[in-house]
């Protein structure tokens, strides 16, 4: 059967592409090297799908072009992603800072695209290996072990490198690089920070949690922070992930509420107790004594000046911390980077230099924030590109 597009990556983003074109009039083939459907879905928000965020805002998104998914984001909305949702029957729920879950199970979602997909009567070859793609006289040929594919659109759908147990690979860049696209380098986002040795205090820290403010360079997120095996995680510590360069370090607030002159407020009103015990009524007994040790500050807490207190003070809020690195693509939650915006329509994702060519979704130079965000960008760029293929197929 002949296909007006064919779209590579069964993920989010790609059926999304799917159902919006096939929904229009096109004839769309979508190939997945895997077994099954949206892999990533299935496991994302514990296994219930965090499909969007309401507060999902171009500067809430991390490219080289920050400017790039506004059009996108602002013409397919967290509310109308919604609207979908609840026409499927699906319910759901806001969990925190405009996160939305489904009640149920991610595969509800799932099993939604497909729905959609299936409206669209789009065709589909799981468990296909792509060994080549070339492009002559306006059509593409994708040769997969299930045969030969030709259409003259083809959609990059297939992710980043981000958890490659469930078969991520970089092969969005490699299809890019073989059509002109520029690569921005890749590296993991939304991804746990390794610590070096020295800060084997924090290590032992281990399963400890604590609400702070977590900053990298200009950016800060208050959200909680997990201290690790391996150094820290928790939603504040991915956050900054993707915005740290290695080698810098990360500054937290470990006292957001607190004020500059708390420590001397607290010398005023427990003159006897000590700085464990002060740090213990606003943090986890054992956090409160790891920095109470580091801080060097024994006995009473009268018997401290007060421009050791602040000092301490300043300490508390702004502790750094430089990790050595991340815990790396396996367990990083997206990608940072990738295909070059330059190259793009921010309107339809198409490349600039080749028609029919598109790139959609996470293998994008566009990053969200944690919590809904990414998806949202995969459900609007994966809409503008099924409206410009069936644009061009209607033209």
């Amino acid at each position: 059967m002949q296909h007006d597009a064919i779209i590579l990556g069964a993920g989010g983003a790609g059926l999304f592409c799917a159902a919006t074109a096939g929904q229009m009039g096109a004839r769309v083939l979508v190939i997945d090297h895997n077994q099954e459907p949206g892999k990533k879905i299935l496991i994302s928000g514990g296994g219930r799908c965090n499909f969007t965020n309401i507060g999902a805002v171009p500067d809430r998104y991390l490219s080289e072009n920050r400017h790039f998914a506004r059009s996108a984001l602002s013409r397919y909305t967290p509310a109308d992603f919604v609207a979908l949702v609840q026409r499927h029957g699906i319910a759901f729920h806001e969990k925190t800072l405009g996160q939305l879950f489904c009640d149920g199970s991610a595969r509800q979602i799932v099993a939604m695209l497909m729905d959609e997909c299936a409206a669209g009567s789009v065709d589909f070859a799981f468990g296909a290996a792509i060994s080549d793609v070339t492009h002559a006289d306006g059509s593409f040929a994708v040769t997969t072990s299930a045969g030969v594919h030709t259409a003259p659109n083809l959609v990059i759908a297939t992710g980043g490198p981000a958890i490659p147990k469930l078969g991520a690979t970089g092969f969005a860049y490699q299809l890019a690089k073989q059509f002109g696209l520029k690569i921005i380098p890749p590296r993991p986002a939304l991804v746990p920070f390794t610590l070096p040795q020295t800060e084997n205090l924090f290590r032992e820290l281990a399963g400890v949690a604590a609400e702070v403010v977590a900053k990298a360079g200009k950016t800060a997120f208050r959200e909680a922070a997990l201290f690790t095996h391996k150094g820290l995680s928790g939603p504040a510590m991915l956050q900054v992930s993707s915005y740290w360069r290695h080698g810098e370090a990360i500054a937290v607030d470990f006292l957001p509420d607190a004020p500059a002159d708390w420590l001397i407020s607290a010398k005023r009103q427990r003159p006897k107790a000590g700085l464990k015990s002060v740090l213990g009524s606003a943090l986890p007994e054992r956090l409160a004594t790891a920095l109470a040790d580091t801080l060097g500050l024994p006995g009473e807490m009268a018997s401290h000046k007060d421009n050791a207190l602040v000092a301490a003070m300043q300490h508390l809020k702004a502790w750094a911390f430089r990790p050595d690195g991340t815990e790396g693509f396996a367990k990083a939650e997206v990608t940072a980077g990738g295909i070059d915006t330059a190259g793009l329509s921010s309107r339809s994702m198409a490349a600039n230099h080749i028609e029919g060519l598109f790139a959609i979704g996470e293998a994008v130079d566009v990053t969200g924030w944690l919590g809904g965000y990414n998806f949202q960008w995969a459900w609007a760029s994966g809409h503008a590109a099924g409206q410009a293929i069936a644009e061009r197929v209607h033209a």
